[in-house]
């Protein structure tokens, strides 16, 4: 919650990293007249963390490139206030970006400021729900998801330990750490499932890749040999320490951890990754925009429509598959019904 060669350098975020492109018109248009195209709120981490903001960057690129449009983007940074993220929303709006989507549940109370401020305006909220006409709300079953990792983890552990670490202890991050652990105890009940967190509450959880780094090293000196991070760029240092292990495995989170460019050292240390497909709730979401019909209320991506999933990348799970197929229409079809909450 959210991949290493950069992981030095990672920590430090940028404030306001604005990557302008030229803007294109579009049939919609926002409060201040003519579409300027989209605008892109990253939560802490950005564009480049390798997990779900990258995953939003996708489905923005994704959009970009189809439809011609102008984006802009702007990162939240370590410790910043309520009216940072507020006014960060109002300079994307007030510029004419629509829609304008703020990545992260932190956003909530921005997002409800913000949307009322601009009624002609669509926004999109991912992780976190606003009840309001022009915000399309994205929330994601990740504890599905999670079932499904810890389902692999319980089969692949040769020392029946395995670690969940996550990067701020909250609600949403309970969910993947919930849906982990049910799936490795209903899989099988003798494997031990140990968890930590990075942080309690700063969100700076999302970006310490060292931090996590040697929380999965303690973990890997206790005998645990599988261990699933959920914790945004952070994840990249858990990565790096289990890739120095010889038969250890990193679960990734967000987006398939395996085929990013930054991890490709690693990348054979990463069994499978828990995916979030932020990039098609937000495809979805400038294409309603352009289309003149744009989304709103609560929509929720889960196993079923294909909204979270579990990468196959590597080839690592291919002899667990059929097992991991089969735990995946229980889901679905609700014979298995997957705790949100530790």
């Amino acid at each position: 919650m959210r991949r290493v060669s950069k992981i030095a350098a990672a920590g430090v975020v940028s404030a306001a990293l604005a990557l302008t492109a030229t803007a294109c018109g579009s049939s919609s248009t926002s409060d201040s007249g003519k579409n300027k195209g989209v605008g892109m709120a990253y939560d802490v981490g950005g564009r480049g963390d390798h997990s779900f903001n990258d995953s939003a960057a996708r489905g923005m690129d994704k959009a970009d490139k189809e439809f011609k449009l102008g984006t802009k983007e702007l990162t939240a940074s370590q410790g910043e206030t309520e009216s940072d993220r507020e006014q960060r929303l109002d300079s994307l709006a007030a510029a004419g970006y629509n829609p304008v989507v703020a990545v992260g549940f932190t956003y909530g109370d921005a997002v409800t400021a913000i949307a009322k401020k601009y009624p002609k305006t669509t926004f999109g909220l991912v992780d976190s729900v606003v009840d309001a006409p022009n915000v399309d709300s994205m929330v994601f079953a990740t504890e599905q998801s999670s079932y499904l990792a810890g389902v692999a983890a319980a089969l692949k552990t040769k020392t029946d330990k395995v670690g969940f670490i996550g990067g701020v202890h909250n609600t949403l991050i309970g969910t993947f750490d919930a849906g982990f652990a049910q799936g490795v105890k209903d899989t099988k009940p003798s494997v031990t499932v140990t968890r930590q967190y990075l942080y309690e509450t700063d969100t700076k959880g999302f970006a310490d890749p060292t931090s996590a780094q040697g929380k999965a090293q303690g973990m890997l000196d206790s005998g645990i040999d599988v261990i699933y991070t959920a914790a945004g760029l952070s994840g990249d240092g858990s990565i790096q320490a289990v890739a120095a292990k010889p038969g250890a495995w990193a679960i990734g989170v967000d987006s398939d951890q395996y085929q990013d460019p930054a991890l490709a050292k690693y990348k054979n240390s990463i069994l499978t990754s828990a995916i979030k497909n932020v990039d098609v709730a937000v495809y979805d979401l400038v294409k309603s925009v352009k289309d003149g019909t744009p989304k709103a209320g609560t929509n929720s991506y889960t196993l079923a429509n294909g909204g979270v999933s579990l990468a196959t990348s590597g080839g690592f799970i291919a002899d667990i598959q059929s097992q991991l197929d089969a735990v995946k229409q229980k889901i679905v079809s609700k014979a298995i019904t997957v705790s949100s909450t530790p």
